[in-house]
């Protein structure tokens, strides 16, 4: 199958997101009396929490940014001031990380052999920090960040938009690339496209299917029926 138009997820498929927000809750976090080690976990705990909501559609992006550190202050019984923790943090996250290892590679691969777009649920700050600072602007026909408009992965709407920007490419050579289950798999399945699970840790298989399954984002050059794969294998 030839895909014409490929979707990528930004979080946990081309960029660092694990290594993002350690380093930027424990920068955050560093003038707190706490200990640091047992406060990251539990932040991240927290945080993935409330983005399961966004997913669910109870919360949104933007409703995360303060409600995280209003949470982890509550459990670890301190006062601060979790408006300017949750300002911090934001712009820490902007400026941590990196895309792993052939993920440029694989976006240069596909540079002029379909059109690509971008749709990540994140807060809007955030990813158009990352995206600005790792240069990734050229590699994409359109960027979509629930935070900005509104909606969120899986939900139709932000696939409507991402559509609408790209001119309403074919559904049925259109792919959506992306780690998670529940909401890249998920959205996409629901909208009648291609869904490739970028299964990176090796997780086991789970009722919600794709399309593809691949543990090497190189694998994507492949399947979207591109031949510069050889360059581009790490």
């Amino acid at each position: 199958m030839r895909y014409t138009t490929v979707l990528f997820d930004l979080d946990y498929t081309l960029f660092d997101s694990d290594t993002s927000q350690r380093e930027a809750i424990a920068a955050t976090i560093a003038s707190l009396d706490i200990d640091q080690g047992s406060a990251i976990e539990s932040f991240l705990e927290i945080n993935g929490g409330l983005w399961r909501d966004v997913e669910a559609g109870r919360l949104t992006p933007n409703d995360v940014r303060v409600l995280r550190f209003a949470r982890f202050l509550d459990r670890m019984g301190i006062e601060a001031d979790a408006a300017a923790l949750g300002d911090h943090y934001v712009e820490a996250l902007g400026s941590h990380g990196q895309l792993y290892p052939g993920a440029r590679g694989v976006l240069e691969a596909l540079a002029g052999t379909a059109d690509t777009a971008l749709i990540t649920n994140g807060i809007g700050d955030v990813q158009r920090a990352r995206i600005e600072r790792l240069g990734l602007e050229q590699y994409f026909d359109a960027i979509i960040i629930s935070g900005e408009v509104g909606a969120a992965k899986p939900g139709r709407e932000i696939f409507d938009i991402a559509f609408d920007l790209l001119d309403q490419p074919a559904k049925e050579s259109t792919m959506i690339v992306g780690d998670s289950l529940t909401s890249d798999i998920a959205g996409g399945n629901a909208y009648g496209i291609a869904t490739c699970w970028y299964n990176r840790e090796d997780r086991p298989a789970a009722p919600i299917e794709a399309t593809h399954v691949i543990a090497n984002l190189a694998d994507v050059i492949d399947i979207a029926g591109t031949t510069r794969h050889d360059e581009w294998s790490t």
